[in-house]
């Protein structure tokens, strides 16, 4: 394995960003956990530490430290015979973090639509145009990152450091849901109206109309999520 990559079984690379030498059992702990939940390292994968601390350049030591955490937390099952495997997410898991995302977020639509400033709304709406334009297209791929982007300007507006540090302890975890999203055209088509009526409410500073927006945009993006997996359509677990 060449040194900057740990492969996953899908078959493609993942990116493994520089190592600092302070906290670095910290750091592999945060690169593997955000690998597992947007889904990089599949559900079942076994977790093999000789080969994570070659491609990160390091020694086995921050490994284990970081894999003995992950499986603390809940990101890693023990196997019979040894090792780790990723243990995935479960439904409940899913729900939970659309739940929680459906009160930090529309909390901060709340805030956005009374502490913003008129000129800030430009940034927003380039990120809506963005999004239409790709979308007009069928180039969905691109579609999560501008996605992202746009609620990340959203979050800005709140004003609210402490809850944006929150809302970002669910990142990696939200990107891998709103791929599953973003996915479909029809669910993109929706998404996007649904932030216009949002940029238009914090426009107009009605803060709980957009506070309200924001929940049911998220808990229609539960829902849908919840559905493609009792098709079938996504795997878990």
């Amino acid at each position: 394995m060449g040194k900057g990559h740990l492969h996953t079984n899908r078959g493609n690379p993942a990116p493994i960003r520089p190592i600092k030498k302070e906290n670095l059992g910290s750091q592999v702990f945060e690169q593997i956990k955000g690998m597992i939940l947007r889904g990089e390292i599949p559900p079942g994968r076994r977790i093999i530490e000789s080969e994570i601390a070659l491609s990160m350049g390091i020694s086995r030591t921050p490994v284990r430290e970081a894999v003995h955490k992950l499986e603390a937390e809940g990101f890693l099952t023990p196997l019979p015979k040894g090792g780790y495997a990723v243990r995935g997410l479960t439904i409940s898991d899913i729900e939970d973090t659309f739940d929680i995302r459906s009160i930090l977020e529309s909390f901060a639509g709340y805030l956005a639509a009374i502490r913003h400033t008129d000129e800030e709304l430009s940034s927003l709406e380039e990120k809506l145009e963005e999004f239409q334009r790709y979308l007009g297209r069928g180039d969905l791929r691109k579609l999560p990152k501008i996605n992202t982007d746009f609620h990340e300007l959203l979050y800005a507006l709140s004003r609210s450091p402490r809850l944006i540090k929150i809302i970002h302890g669910l990142r990696d975890e939200i990107y891998f849901l709103r791929k599953i999203i973003l996915n479909s055209e029809k669910m993109a088509n929706l998404s996007n109206k649904d932030h216009r009526e949002i940029v238009d409410s914090i426009r107009k500073r009605e803060a709980k109309k957009a506070e309200r927006l924001l929940r049911e945009h998220i808990i229609r993006g539960k829902q849908f999520v919840l559905g493609e997996i009792k098709k079938g359509n996504v795997i878990i677990g």
